[in-house]
């Protein structure tokens, strides 16, 4: 599967409640900008944020249920944040990709070196094609 993740360099937040912070933290990925109004993606990472906490996950109707939303909305939000690997499917039922968001921050990190690494690989690669070995 291919994945998605932006970054943004946004200001942190100067409030200290939570959902101020959460949604910094899914604005800063990428999450939650574009046609989410109703920050959908910032509300299912809560959600599955304390659902984790027994271990469990949910199915989009269950999500689409807690958020007063059809299943196709938590579906297309779902899906975006699974090609970020924020969270992941498992026999229909959603997951947040770790124990917790920083757990889930350090997995996308190990993702972007990953890719990082074989950029510059490649690159190595061109800048001796093109430029020739020195």
């Amino acid at each position: 599967m291919q994945r998605r993740l932006s970054l943004y360099e946004i200001k942190k937040p100067v409030f200290s409640a939570p959902e101020y912070k959460t949604i910094w933290f899914c604005d800063t990925l990428g999450l939650s900008s574009g046609r989410d109004i109703d920050g959908l993606a910032t509300q299912i990472i809560t959600i599955l944020l304390h659902q984790y906490q027994n271990g469990e996950g949910l199915s989009t109707e269950q999500l689409a249920q807690l958020l007063h939303v059809t299943p196709a909305r938590v579906n297309h939000h779902v899906r975006n944040l699974t090609r970020t690997g924020i969270v992941y499917r498992e026999k229909k039922l959603v997951y947040m990709r770790g124990l917790s968001l920083k757990e889930s921050v350090r997995e996308l990190r190990k993702d972007a070196n990953r890719i990082f690494d074989e950029l510059e690989e490649i690159a190595e690669r061109i800048d001796e094609d093109i430029l020739g070995s020195t």
